[in-house]
């Protein structure tokens, strides 16, 4: 391949992550030719070392990786959340009385979703590649430039090799370069918050109970994972979270112990400790001639309510959906009429989450009395009306609003 004779495809994907190849193997699947460019070897990306993180896929996203072929590949190392626990309180008096519980019941038999180890996640990914000769994944190489002109645009990757599609989607990141060539700018701000994530092994079964406890410093989440295991996502100061994860093991485990409780026995960390920043970042537009968005690149928001990998996933299928019908109708994929729907369609659900999560975090990470009697006020009432607890749910599991097809379990 050289300059003067680019590889063509339909969809050239800029981010192999856990969106990005989701996105490519959607369209593969639905028969769009798609190449998929990712800057770290596979061999990184799959590493136990690489993500120590979990997610927390809602329920119609588990439809969707049913629905992609994916879910053979991950049901055996998928953890059900049967219930989740919300409570509020503080280290020196620990848990308030006032809690809202979410059971599984009392929306069907189906549990609230799975929680499944990024890294699982990914190798699922890599099991699809043999199966769908429509989709191609380039690695390790990085997008250099994208030029859009009438019915293409030109990706020059990082060793001069070009690839000419129809459509670039740009799903490299919160960092994209992409995006911001393109002039797209964005709105958001540092929360001045660390998550700490960890793998904590405990002395008795969780049961399939997911817990979050809103404390002054954050949110501090114990989503529950396979065997007597749980992962946490602890929100702390951006200036304190560097102590904890210098601890040892034994001081660390005390520190959990103290957020945990004694629920489920002794506590113990697993692994290594990972550490993110916390922010807030929203594109002002998803698209630009012969360019969308997807993913972390639209869109960054607070992990409070586990909704991340969530709101990439429902861009995949809002997305895969356009393209493909665009495509059955005989139109340009790539053209601005076609990029509007996905925009229109999926822009407000991204603003509205973002906003609800910042409200969330503002009200909760602080130790303001009157705010805090508001707030166990509300979990109480919540909790108390089983209707509105019952929408809570349902807006959790992603099943509001205008559903894609593949949200909805089906094929494109």
């Amino acid at each position: 391949m050289s300059d003067t004779h680019p590889l063509k495809t339909e969809v050239a994907i800029a981010g192999g992550g856990m969106v990005g190849l989701t996105l490519g193997l959607a369209l593969a699947r639905a028969g769009i030719a798609t190449i998929v460019i990712d800057q770290l070897p596979t061999s990184a990306v799959i590493d136990a070392k690489f993500d120590g993180r979990v997610s927390a896929i809602a329920h119609a996203s588990c439809r969707m990786l049913k629905a992609l072929g994916l879910w053979p590949h991950l049901e055996t190392v998928a953890q059900p959340i049967l219930d989740i626990m919300v409570t509020d309180g503080s280290l020196r008096s620990g848990a308030a009385a006032a809690f809202l519980h979410f059971d599984h019941r009392d929306i069907g038999d189906e549990p609230l979703g799975n929680l499944i180890e990024n890294r699982h996640y990914r190798l699922a990914l890599q099991a699809m590649l043999d199966g769908t000769p429509a989709l191609t994944l380039i690695t390790p190489q990085r997008v250099a430039k994208a030029d859009a002109r009438a019915g293409a645009t030109t990706l020059t990757l990082g060793d001069g090799r070009q690839i000419e599609a129809a459509l670039c989607i740009a799903a490299e990141g919160r960092n994209s370069p992409l995006r911001e060539a393109a002039g797209i700018k964005t709105i958001g701000w540092s929360y001045a918050q660390t998550g700490i994530v960890a793998t904590i092994a405990h002395e008795r079964d969780h049961r399939g109970v997911a817990h979050e406890l809103f404390l002054p410093s954050g949110p501090f989440a114990i989503l529950p994972m396979t065997g007597k295991r749980s992962s946490i996502v602890w929100t702390e100061r951006s200036d304190l979270a560097p102590a904890f994860l210098k601890m040892g093991d034994e001081a660390f485990a005390a520190e959990v112990a103290k957020r945990f409780g004694d629920h489920w026995g002794w506590v113990r960390p697993e692994g290594p400790r990972w550490s993110y920043p916390l922010s807030l970042h929203l594109a002002l537009s998803y698209t630009a001639p012969r360019l969308a968005l997807a993913g972390d690149t639209a869109h960054g928001i607070h992990p409070i309510a586990g909704q991340g990998l969530n709101l990439g996933l429902r861009d995949v299928a809002a997305l895969a959906e356009v393209l493909v019908e665009a495509k059955r109708l005989g139109l340009d994929i790539g053209s601005a009429g076609v990029l509007a729907r996905y925009q229109s369609w999926r822009r407000f659900d991204n603003v509205v989450l973002a906003a609800s999560t910042d409200l969330l975090n503002r009200l909760f990470s602080n130790s303001f009395a009157p705010l805090a009697l508001a707030r166990r006020f509300g979990l109480d009432l919540v909790d108390s009306v089983p209707p509105l607890k019952r929408l809570f749910m349902r807006h959790a599991g992603g099943a509001v609003g205008e559903l894609p097809r593949l949200l909805k379990g089906e094929a494109l």
